[in-house]
């Protein structure tokens, strides 16, 4: 018990000896860079954090493609809303369709963009990361 905790006019009877010495912590082995890592590696990412022509180039391609994905979605999601009105201007007996009471026209076109608009946003997502990965991989590589 220490003196603080007994009470007071109490004190210790003795000095106290430690049984076991303390120990030294372990060393650890530092390393900065990994000499089996391939030269091509260490150059391509030298080159994306400064920036260069090459480095450029590679984040442009990156860029390029997400865009690409992009265009390819939008232009899915814009034609196939554009095709619903033009679907029923062109076929007017469709406009008398009822489902439960509610015309096709407001259906379709009050119901239909949210699925689309999410399975696009779906692939769209899926792609863009799947072009991320593979720009990860080939500047690891």
């Amino acid at each position: 018990m220490s003196k603080h905790s007994a009470g007071p006019g109490r004190e210790e009877s003795g000095p106290r000896s430690y049984s076991d010495p303390p120990t030294k912590p372990r060393r650890k082995r530092v390393v900065l860079a990994d000499s089996r890592a391939p030269v091509t590696r260490l150059r391509t990412v030298v080159e994306l954090e400064e920036q260069t022509s090459y480095g450029e180039e590679l984040v442009r391609q990156l860029i390029r493609a997400q865009f690409k994905a992009a265009a390819v979605a939008w232009l899915s999601v814009v034609l196939t809303l554009a095709a619903l009105p033009a679907l029923f201007f062109f076929l007017p007996q469709l406009t008398l369709v009822t489902v439960a009471g509610v015309r096709l026209p407001w259906l379709a076109m009050g119901l239909a963009p949210f699925p689309l608009l999410f399975a696009a946003g779906y692939w769209y997502n899926h792609k863009a990361e799947r072009q991320e990965r593979d720009f990860v991989a080939m500047v690891e590589k």
